[in-house]
């Protein structure tokens, strides 16, 4: 500002332009910071190229790096560890098997071999790997539209590995391309309403084990479940439902003592397998499969068949599209609920996960699982608790359990031929309820109203329509609110704290007071096309409320305007336009505008665009305080004047 009167000052303000940098440089630092924000090549540097290629071989294959520094104290653990998780991984294979139409040997398959494969490439030491409810409710419920598991079961098993195959490709893309942040689309209130959804659907559909019945619908949404389930009574089978049930209360049982006594956390983790070993003796002693009790029959002995010859029949197959769709829908479900649970028990532990280094070991041994006839697995919560509880200090606990799997599939099959169907249904809703986290849903309600109906839009449309549709809600209701975000930013009058110099939101603190003479606002986001209309308007609005709320005092005249930009963190050309016409707005109404707090980027863009010639730099400060002080101190000496310095005459004015 230059001395032009006694009613102006000379003012300095130490807001300055950070140095321009190329456009390449600056791009390659955003896209770094995208992909790349903790800097995996940082320990490469300043090292001789035999040391980078160890810790290269190191950064991807983990277990190179603290397999030298393992123990046998820790191996015990791991030990005990891996044993207590196999004898849960073996009855939830099965079922999951069933619940996916698939043969129940693959799901004692898919516990051996992607096990093994995480431990080396996995970063997280508490992690069991092993096959989920809802993934496999989601392959049911996609193939079985395409190909009857019970028709045509060959195919059917060809599609589901290369989807498999698919989803594997897709996670270890996902990862190797740093992409991981798409995960995180799939916001905590989507996942418990979807998990919610999904598990109520997969405990509807147990009826069917639970009550003998031989024929079920295929579709997932509660109206044809229901109605598969009455349009049957007189097929129902009576000694079926009572061994459910008390299978099922057996399992609760079990459950409520150990949540009770978490020392005992093994009886909880044993409850599932001593239910397939009772309902075995039971039927082979009673023949109750003779009476209407459905049982697993034949079971395969022998490790893991190659099964790459399928994968290639079936790339050659009309349903190759259905099959992709298939595997990366499941695999990105299969990708959240694995990550989320590995972060979340290595925060109890104070370690850290690498989000892409785990989903390219959980993509890796899904392409090897899909060649040895596995279906899609990830890191279950259930499994990875008890994995937790047992002690296991690193991913050697998921070697022991593969380890007790092999055993098991060369050795004990055959003992699982009298295994009741009902059991297998029984385990599976016994797991399933713990899903249906109401008291989530509660929490969501009373902080967040918007969460919530996110949260209950997935939950119905999981229920109502089918787990596709459920998720695809959530996700459409999801991206709005962030759209919305974006396009309607907070806007809010700011105040000063009495007896302090600080500024703040009125709405927030109504003992703040108003400046008279002086509107500061502050903008919450940063501004680009989508908000730039919106912010002009909002901003015009404000203006005209103080300016009527002035006049109603009959205060001084509002003169100045200032805009706290401390969140606006960037700002595009549209942005930048709207700057212009408030500018142009605030003129024509003799009021003068002020910025506080741009940041760099904001400053770079705005002196590229000449709007820092327009408003002038002594118009810009540091701080809101600051700004305010300043225009309060021109006030102060401009007493006489009504106008803000700068005013065109009145004649002049539009």
């Amino acid at each position: 500002m230059g001395n032009t009167d006694d009613c102006e000052i000379q003012q300095r303000v130490g807001v300055e332009i950070p140095p321009t940098k190329p456009f390449l440089q600056t791009l390659k630092s955003s896209l770094k910071e995208t992909f790349f924000p903790d800097d995996p090549f940082k320990q490469f540097k300043n090292q001789p190229s035999s040391r980078k290629f160890i810790l290269g071989l190191q950064y991807f294959v983990p277990i190179l790096e603290w397999a030298p520094r393992y123990t046998f104290d820790f191996f015990k653990a791991d030990f005990i560890a891996g044993i207590t998780i196999a004898s849960l991984a073996v009855p939830q294979g099965i079922s999951y098997a069933g619940l996916a139409s698939l043969p129940p040997v693959i799901g004692l398959y898919s516990s051996f071999v992607p096990p093994l494969i995480y431990a080396m490439l996995g970063s997280s030491r508490d992690l069991a790997v092993g096959t989920v409810a809802v993934p496999s409710l989601l392959i049911t419920s996609m193939m079985g539209k395409v190909v009857n598991p019970h028709q045509n079961p060959k195919l059917y098993v060809q599609l589901v590995l290369t989807a498999t195959f698919f989803a594997g490709v897709f996670q270890a893309a996902l990862g190797l391309l740093r992409l991981g942040f798409i995960v995180d689309f799939l916001s905590h209130a989507t996942i418990v309403g979807f998990m919610g959804g999904a598990a109520t659907v997969v405990c509807l559909q147990q009826l069917k084990g639970i009550l003998g019945l031989v024929h079920f619908t295929h579709e997932a949404d509660i109206i044809s479940v229901m109605k598969s389930v009455f349009t049957q009574i007189h097929m129902w089978k009576w000694e079926s439902g009572v061994l459910g049930c008390c299978f099922l209360f057996f399992l609760f049982i079990t459950r409520f003592f150990s949540r009770r006594k978490p020392v005992f956390f093994w009886i909880n983790a044993l409850a599932p397998l001593t239910s397939v070993i009772l309902g075995s003796l039971l039927v082979y002693f009673t023949h109750a499969e003779k009476n209407g009790v459905q049982i697993i029959g034949y079971l395969k002995k022998g490790l893991n068949p190659p099964s790459v010859s399928e994968l290639k029949t079936s790339f050659g197959s009309t349903h190759l599209s259905a099959a992709i769709k298939t595997g990366i829908i499941t695999g990105v479900i299969a990708l959240a609920e694995g990550i989320a649970v590995g972060r979340s028990f290595a925060t109890f532990k104070s370690y850290h996960i690498d989000g892409n280094k785990e989903m390219i070991a959980i993509g890796m041994m899904n392409i090897a699982g899909s060649c040895t006839s596995c279906y899609l697995t990830t890191g279950p919560f259930s499994r990875t608790a008890v994995n937790f509880n047992a002690g296991c200090k690193t991913a050697v606990s998921n070697i022991v359990m593969a380890t007790a799997v092999m055993i098991t599939l060369l050795f004990l099959t055959p003992l699982f031929h009298y295994t009741p169907l009902v059991v297998l249904s029984a385990i599976i809703m016994a797991a399933m309820i713990s899903l249906i986290d109401y008291e989530a849903a509660i929490h969501l309600w009373g902080i967040d109203k918007f969460d919530f109906i996110v949260c209950i839009s997935a939950y119905i449309g999981v229920v109502f329509g089918s787990v596709e549709t459920g998720l695809v809600i959530a996700v459409a209701i999801s991206l709005l609110r962030v759209l919305l975000f974006i396009a309607r930013p907070r806007t809010s009058v700011m105040g000063n704290i009495p007896n302090s110099i600080a500024y703040r939101s009125i709405e927030q603190y109504p003992k703040a007071n108003y400046v008279p003479g002086i509107l500061v606002l502050n903008i919450s986001a940063p501004v680009y096309f989508a908000n730039a209309n919106y912010l002009r308007e909002r901003i015009s609005r404000w203006i005209d409320e103080e300016e009527d709320r002035l006049k109603c005092s009959e205060k001084q005249d509002l003169q100045y305007v200032i805009l706290d930009m401390s969140a606006v963190g960037n700002i595009d050309t549209s942005g930048i336009s709207m700057l212009e016409e408030v500018k142009k707005i605030v003129d024509r109404r003799c009021i003068k505008l002020v910025l506080a707090n741009p940041g760099g980027e904001v400053m770079k863009k705005l002196d590229k665009s000449k709007f820092i010639h327009t408003i002038g730099q002594e118009w810009i400060y540091l701080t809101v305080e600051e700004a305010a002080s300043a225009c309060n101190f021109m006030l102060q000496a401009c007493k006489p004047k009504t106008k803000a310095v700068g005013c065109e005459a009145a004649d002049d004015q539009v």
